[in-house]
């Protein structure tokens, strides 16, 4: 996906701003080192910074890694892949927010962070779980469906039982794990769902001209209206996946 790294700032603050709850599990140690894995334009990173002595964030996309720079020029950010972290018992944290979902082998992911902890390190993510967006993905399906189109999700919603199975696997002894609700108001009113679906499905959408776009994304709103416009703002159905888990050697 290329991330427009000003829209996201703009327009899905809320990303962040919601990833701040998880900081509470993070301890508070000037001695300790903190992977940001998916840092995005580096908000949470700077949040981690006040709670650690060394912190890196990391980022598959260019775009929001210059932006994190040019915000937070005096911490450390670097583009690199997920699932090719070299890293071996480097970090004392692995934190993670809203990132999971968009890596399909998360077998791999678990892996790597497992090599990337120290003994006893903490793995800290939230991510989307089963049924996340599920009203949003389903009337997108059905739009393009009515174009003759097929629409394969490039998310990885997992379910609690899915995904602990997997941390046990990759020798993590887990601390927490469970799923809740997390209805999510989008910012810019009436144009919320619009410019949010113009983001997260972009990889879907550039195909097509501009007006197909505009047309399907339309669209869009028309089909999940019913259940997810409260009148002056789009409640997007957000359900997240939060884990709080520790490395075993």
């Amino acid at each position: 996906m290329k991330w427009d790294s000003g829209l996201y700032d703009n327009k899905h603050n809320f990303v962040a701003e919601y990833g701040k709850g998880l900081l509470e599990f993070v301890p508070v140690d000037k001695s300790q080192s903190i992977l940001d894995l998916g840092c995005g334009t580096g908000l949470l990173t700077a949040e981690l910074a006040k709670l650690c002595g060394c912190v890196l964030g990391i980022d598959g996309s260019l775009p929001m890694i210059e932006k994190a720079r040019r915000q937070f020029p005096k911490l450390t950010f670097e583009v690199m892949d997920a699932l090719k972290l070299l890293f071996i018992q480097e970090w004392d944290v692995v934190f993670s927010n809203a990132v999971f979902h968009w890596i399909a082998d998360q077998d791999l992911l678990l892996q790597k962070i497992h090599k990337s902890l120290k003994p006893s390190g903490k793995l800290i993510c939230e991510f989307g779980a089963f049924g996340n967006i599920q009203i949003i993905e389903e009337g997108f399906r059905t739009v393009l469906e009515d174009l003759g189109h097929i629409y394969h999700s490039k998310f990885t919603f997992p379910t609690v039982e899915f995904f602990g199975s997997l941390l046990i696997k990759n020798g993590f002894v887990i601390d927490k794990i469970y799923e809740y609700d997390r209805p999510t108001p989008l910012n810019d009113g009436d144009k919320g769902l619009y410019n949010w679906a113009r983001q997260f499905f972009e990889t879907d959408l550039k195909g097509f001209t501009v007006a197909e776009q505009d047309f399907i994304l339309r669209n869009l709103l028309e089909k999940v209206r019913e259940k997810l416009w409260n009148g002056t703002t789009w409640v997007a159905d957000y359900k997240r996946l939060r884990v709080i888990a520790h490395s075993t050697f």
